[in-house]
């Protein structure tokens, strides 16, 4: 059967129109090429231009050179602005700018924008410490976390940056979006405005020993595997986003045992019935000033096998639902902010929950959303 065709494809556009006609009847737009670089903790790099009337930053990038393509543009831009070669690994978003959005300064006579935005992985500290920006054009760098990047952002940027930032997070494919929103499907990451959240707290290490008895345990949070190798999060929503946070929380006068407060809180949060938790170690709490200043004190980090996983119900606390995600491990670290010691964790628990439960390593696959009626598992 032959394939469809459009009338247009009988008529060559040299023969409807002389070719200068043609060529200026296509429609024309900047191409712009920017990156999403994070440090280790997973906070984004912006620049400040020293040229922006309105004091924003920008990612690292630029503006597309006549015939240069735009992940040549990146990696160029990067080395000029950064001094760095870095690779890119992934396009993260394409970006279709109209001429006349509002965040356009009025002395800009643009035909609208192409940008796309690629992935420059996460810098280790040495390569931080080797940055060098061309004080002419940039007066300076910051990493920041999502939260606060939107506020130096003009908002159509910022709206560009966590698009291409929670497509990196959550393994989604491209983020396809026109004037900062998204043209398809919106992911979960972005249906529910998850932000990284950075905690200095988590760079201390995982004690694997018991809890010495001369340290009360102050909160007990658990990686709790649902039968394929992934584990739930929750993101309570709030004024500057929803952070993501492991289900468990403080351990009340109530509560026997820190294992009884992952029960309950896991009920409570998240609709989670779980099963043979585990210690996998505990985090030292120095100040203990979440608590009023208690002193030190101990978090209880755990694993534990989901066996149910009922439908969405109001948090007694909060007064509403939490969002409930499914992630790899290795994700919900990410996500979590603890930087290099979360990466490790994660890892060990997965290694807990293959050897324990026999459960297999979570395959790369895009962090979704558990249906508010709950998850039938097997």
């Amino acid at each position: 059967m032959p394939s469809p065709v459009s009338p247009s494809d009988h008529v060559s556009p040299r023969a409807a129109l002389p070719a200068a006609q043609y060529a200026a009847s296509r429609h024309a737009a900047w191409l712009g090429a920017a990156a999403i670089i994070t440090d280790e903790v997973g906070r984004v790099l912006l620049v400040h231009p020293t040229y922006r009337e309105d004091d924003s930053w920008l990612l690292p990038g630029g503006v597309v050179e006549p015939g240069e393509h735009p992940h040549v543009t990146c990696r160029r831009e990067i080395t000029e602005e950064l001094g760095l070669d870095l690779p890119l690994s992934a396009v993260l978003a394409v970006h279709s700018f109209s001429p006349h959005h509002p965040d356009l300064q009025p002395t800009t006579a643009c035909p609208g924008e192409i940008r796309f935005v690629f992935d420059g992985g996460t810098l280790h500290p040495d390569q931080v410490e080797a940055i060098r920006l061309p004080r002419e054009e940039l007066s300076e760098y910051a990493f920041l976390e999502t939260r606060d990047a939107v506020q130096r952002l003009r908002p159509v940027d910022g709206q560009i940056m966590l698009a291409a930032y929670r497509a990196r997070l959550g393994n989604t494919a491209t983020a396809h979006l026109a004037d900062g929103r998204h043209i398809h499907d919106v992911p979960a990451l972005d249906r529910h405005d998850v932000h990284v959240r950075y905690r200095p707290l988590w760079d201390s290490p995982l004690h694997r020993g018991p809890v010495p008895e001369r340290l009360p345990v102050r909160q007990a949070w658990a990686w709790c595997f649902v039968p394929d190798g992934r584990v739930v999060l929750v993101a309570d929503t709030g004024p500057r986003g929803a952070l993501p946070m492991l289900p468990g929380g403080t351990v009340e006068t109530t509560d026997a045992t820190p294992e009884d407060t992952l029960h309950r809180e896991a009920a409570e949060e998240a609709q989670l019935t779980l099963a043979e938790p585990v210690r996998l170690g505990w985090v030292l709490d120095e100040t203990g000033e979440v608590y009023g200043g208690v002193g030190s004190n101990a978090r209880l980090r755990l694993a534990a096998r989901v066996t149910v996983i009922g439908p969405t119900a109001v948090d007694p606390a909060s007064g509403h639902p939490f969002a409930r995600l499914l992630a790899t491990p290795a994700q919900a670290a990410a996500l979590l902010g603890w930087g290099p010691p979360g990466a490790r964790q994660a890892q060990l628990a997965a290694e807990t929950a293959r050897e324990r439960w026999g459960l297999p390593t979570a395959r790369p696959a895009a962090i979704v959303e558990i249906p508010a009626e709950g998850m039938r598992l097997t």
